[in-house]
């Protein structure tokens, strides 16, 4: 079941002018000494260029013109294979880039938190996936409380236990749900070793029975995560669990008739899998299939690159033109030049993730002796962060001086993200067009 334009199935476009006034200063990191009550929407009047020396480093940037290219591809990619997607926000989360997404026909934006959801619904977004079972009185709250005005959010969680069915009972009957929204439940199937998830079919298939029965949930489909599954062969194992849990209860009359039965699953490894696996299915039902991939947004130089090129040699799905590049850049000086071959530079464990791998110098530059970067040569390779330095060893060779800036590509954008309040985003010839908040 794919989405068009015009579908009330659509989100409505967020209300990111609210962002436009949110105050920052010079606690905010990536901003230059002095800076006081300045507007985040004022950011891009500034003049700031990364390479003229008016923003400290390490800095934090992202190219706004591929994450718009990478946001159509993924959009592009959803529509010719009768998908819709419902991104990731834990992501970025950044409402501004949620809006990028639902400009681009995002069905929903996932999170993980009741803290992520209550971001999303500040900023007006009126369909949420919280991709965990909730279990806290507080957790399970929000959920019911996003179903009212002022919110009206249509909001989806997971359940895989009749354990967290009971938990979710009893929030109905402490917050019962306005007529018409009730909480929407997926009944997530998991997998031996895995994270959370019922293991078995007949365990799922209880809970769903389970989740039909009490006033104020809705059964809304099933839903798993492949992305932690080590290759292909595993996860289409696994997909295909999933999809024969939502066969089996078409089959037994489990599923409700009224709306979309939703069949979702969310790695940003294996998009081409999970179109692949959900391409045949169909049930009695309108069916709609929803990937929640969230990094292609802005990509990486490691894990997500190596995948996205096995995609490209074997998936057997259409795929648009062009491909997903990287967005998302961290810039650090040469500090010191200790020893022949080694550089220390401005940027640690508190400024990039490094839980899939250190990162990668890509480009570098003189500060007024270049007119634009220029790729690093062979040989620049990260050894060790400390929690403010980077360690880098250098080719004899190596034209890098004290005062020189390196930009790095990074291996995993979930743990690059959260490690800033603010990212400049920038235009191709690196200038400063305006800021992206996150709210980690």
């Amino acid at each position: 079941m794919a989405v068009n334009p015009g579908s009330p199935l659509l989100l409505p476009r967020l209300d990111i002018a609210a962002l436009e006034d949110f105050a920052l200063d010079v606690s905010t990191k990536g901003l230059p000494f002095g800076t006081e009550g300045m507007r985040l929407g004022d950011i891009g009047k500034q003049g700031w260029h990364v390479f003229d020396g008016s923003l400290p480093t390490p800095l934090a940037v992202l190219k706004r013109d591929v994450i718009d290219a990478n946001s159509r591809w993924m959009s592009r990619f959803a529509q010719i294979n009768g998908l819709v997607i419902a991104p990731h926000g834990k992501t970025t989360m950044a409402p501004q880039l949620y809006d990028r997404q639902i400009a681009d026909g995002a069905w929903a934006i996932t999170e993980a938190t009741g803290h992520q959801v209550a971001v999303a619904m500040r900023y007006g977004v009126k369909r949420i996936l919280l991709a965990n079972q909730p279990v806290s009185r507080d957790t399970v709250d929000t959920c019911f409380r996003a179903l009212h005005a002022p919110y009206d959010t249509e909001l989806y969680c997971l359940a895989d236990s009749l354990e967290g069915v009971a938990l979710l009972a009893e929030g109905a009957r402490r917050n019962p749900p306005p007529d018409g929204n009730p909480l929407r439940v997926l009944v997530e199937i998991g997998f031996v070793g895995g994270r959370t998830g019922a293991r078995e079919q007949d365990t799922a298939i209880a809970v769903a029975r389970a989740v039909g029965e009490v006033p104020g949930l809705t059964l809304a489909g099933f839903e798993c995560f492949e992305g932690v599954l080590p290759n292909t062969k595993e996860v289409d194992a696994f997909l295909d669990k999933l999809v024969a849990a939502c066969l089996a209860a078409d089959e037994m009359g489990i599923l409700p008739k009224a709306g979309p039965i939703v069949l979702s699953a969310g790695g940003s490894s294996f998009f081409d899998r999970v179109g692949e696996r959900f391409a045949a299915v169909s049930i009695k039902q309108p069916l709609l299939k929803v990937l929640r991939s969230g990094c292609y947004l802005v990509h990486d130089v490691r894990g997500y690159a190596t995948a996205f090129q096995r995609i490209l040699g074997e998936t057997k799905l259409p795929l648009p033109e062009g491909g997903l590049e990287p967005a998302l850049e961290v810039w650090a000086h040469v500090q010191s030049r200790p020893e022949k071959k080694r550089a220390i530079l401005t940027l640690g464990k508190r400024d990039i993730g490094h839980d899939s791998g250190l990162p990668t110098p890509m480009v570098w530059i003189r500060p007024g002796a270049m007119k634009k970067p220029e790729p690093i040569p062979e040989g620049h390779v990260s050894d060790a962060l400390n929690d403010q330095h980077c360690h880098m060893v250098l080719p004899e060779d190596s034209p890098l001086q004290v005062g020189d800036m390196v930009g790095f590509g990074i291996g995993h954008p979930c743990t690059t993200f959260d490690k800033w309040q603010l990212l400049m985003l920038v235009d191709a010839d690196y200038r400063v067009i305006g800021g992206i908040k996150t709210f980690f």
